[in-house]
């Protein structure tokens, strides 16, 4: 068995699900979970300093291998000291390995077993990306967990096309466990096979066998039900190596949240809190507010009120204001208010799980959303 530089260690369990609370210990700190990565897609979360990001309660960030090799690439930022330094983020980093954007984002894409060509979304050139590239780039870029390439496909797809991507993914796990070397940092895999358990089981029984430092569950959240969604969970999170994080990729309402925790996944990322804000939408305890509406036109409430963020010194009119006049001050401070509502969603579940009464907890929010909205 390896030892890897990044361990996860139990701090209590919930006694009705599966839902825990834990610490993941990384070489640039120790991570209270369940928890919540923003997403810094090119090296910054839009539109957010690495100050503000810790004034929400940010642990951890996503950067993205896909989007940061094309530009500025790899090389320069491990030539400029990595990406801790290069974007001024000092906690813990997890890369994904660019697999979801290359089949979203890239022209042109054709796959084999050797890995995927495509064209650059940047500038329409020529790329290929290996498992081996993958993991390359991961270790210029220093992060503190790397994820191995996994080929990723929409749902629903046929059954063969699925078993054939997470054959394949597979066979990359393989070999970007093999070439990875960087001693400071971790290598998760990614289990794969759409909505069918049985492939689920047998993906994740054989990346177990080869022995990675995390485990994340992947190709959800790309077109099929939430209630598909979580039978899949149920059927697969209970499966994973119980010492190490559980890691459900892209996924991002507050409502799956919840359920994916008491299922017992540790760790979740999505651009969602940040591009709903972007967009006007907030999320509160009470339900989502379009802040747009003509409705807060003289609305001198607070988003939330007892929410310590910089969004809710403010009224709601002055924040609809911001964004009718086009003022960039709008869309930062709701994806400010939207990132520390989901760190506190976080902090809520830790000590919920923590005190016992996860369960109760979670549908006391579920039904308020519900009725919000």
């Amino acid at each position: 068995m390896s030892t890897w530089p990044v361990r996860w260690t139990l701090r209590a369990q919930c006694p009705q699900t599966a839902a825990r609370t834990g610490t993941l210990h990384t070489p640039h700190g120790s991570v209270r979970t369940p928890c919540f990565m923003p997403v810094g897609t090119q090296g910054s979360v839009k539109g957010l300093a690495p100050c503000w990001l810790q004034q929400t309660g940010t642990q951890m960030i996503l950067a993205n291998t896909y989007h940061l090799a094309l530009r500025p690439g790899a090389e320069l930022i491990a030539q400029l000291g990595g990406i801790h330094r290069f974007m001024g983020w000092s906690g813990p980093v997890l890369t994904d390995s660019g697999g979801f954007q290359v089949f979203s984002l890239a022209q042109l894409v054709q796959v084999d077993d050797s890995g995927v060509s495509f064209r650059s979304h940047v500038d329409g050139s020529l790329v290929h990306l290996s498992p081996e590239r993958a993991v390359e780039i991961q270790q210029l870029l220093g992060s503190d967990v790397a994820m191995v390439l996994d080929h990723v496909v929409s749902l629903p797809n046929p059954p063969q096309v699925i078993r054939e991507a997470m054959l394949r993914s597979l066979r990359w796990a393989q070999r970007c466990r093999q070439v990875h070397s960087r001693e400071d940092q971790a290598l998760f895999a990614i289990v794969q096979g759409g909505l069918d358990v049985a492939l689920r089981q047998e993906c994740l029984q054989r990346l177990v066998e080869m022995d990675f430092a995390g485990y994340a569950v992947g190709g959800l959240s790309v077109g099929e039900p939430p209630e598909e969604m979580y039978r899949v969970l149920r059927a697969t999170v209970p499966s994973m190596p119980e010492d190490k994080p559980r890691y459900l990729m892209g996924v991002g309402r507050p409502q799956d949240l919840l359920e994916a925790i008491s299922c017992g996944i540790d760790m979740f990322d999505c651009v969602m809190p940040t591009r709903n804000g972007r967009n006007a939408m907030a999320f509160t305890a009470q339900g989502v507010i379009r802040i747009r509406n003509s409705c807060y036109r003289d609305d001198p409430r607070p988003l939330e009120p007892g929410c310590p963020c910089l969004a809710c010194r403010h009224s709601r009119a002055y924040l609809r204001h911001l964004f009718l006049a086009r003022e960039m001050l709008g869309p930062v401070l709701l994806s400010l208010h939207n990132l520390t509502f989901y760190q506190r969603l976080m902090q809520q579940a830790q000590q919920a799980i923590a005190q016992g009464h996860f369960a109760q907890w979670k549908q006391e929010q579920l039904v308020r959303w519900a009725s919000a909205n």
